[in-house]
């Protein structure tokens, strides 16, 4: 991956996390697990993948606009997950700790769950 390549797949993950938002509307009767794991899955740990593999291949570099955008998508799909859970938040995590703890736990679920405090950390 290089510099082109990352801002492509920024762009890809800004677009769908933003029309992810418009399109959602609250479980009648949280949680739905289902569409908790699908925003994670499709979403959240796309982006974190995104900066890890910027880091392990030749340390592509992000420009901070990218990765400020970068860091809103993961943000944005990890309110969603919470909001399946009937959880109101502000998410305001950094890629970086979200990739530390995915390394460590091999596991999205866990990640966003450490991370938000809700679902099976909460």
């Amino acid at each position: 991956m290089n510099e082109s390549e990352a801002r492509e797949r920024i762009d890809d993950l800004a677009a769908r996390a933003e029309a992810d938002r418009e399109a959602f509307s609250p479980p009648e009767d949280p949680p739905d697990e289902d569409r908790a794991m699908a925003y994670l899955r499709e979403g959240a740990g796309e982006a974190v993948w995104l900066y890890v593999e910027a880091r392990v291949e030749g340390f592509v570099h992000i420009p901070p606009d990218d990765f400020d955008r970068l860091e809103g998508a993961m943000n944005a799909w990890l309110e969603l997950y919470a909001a399946c859970y009937g959880v109101d938040m502000d998410a305001a995590f950094t890629v970086r700790k979200a990739a530390e703890l995915l390394l460590e736990t091999h596991n999205i679920r866990d990640t966003a769950a450490m991370l938000t405090r809700v679902g099976d950390g909460g």
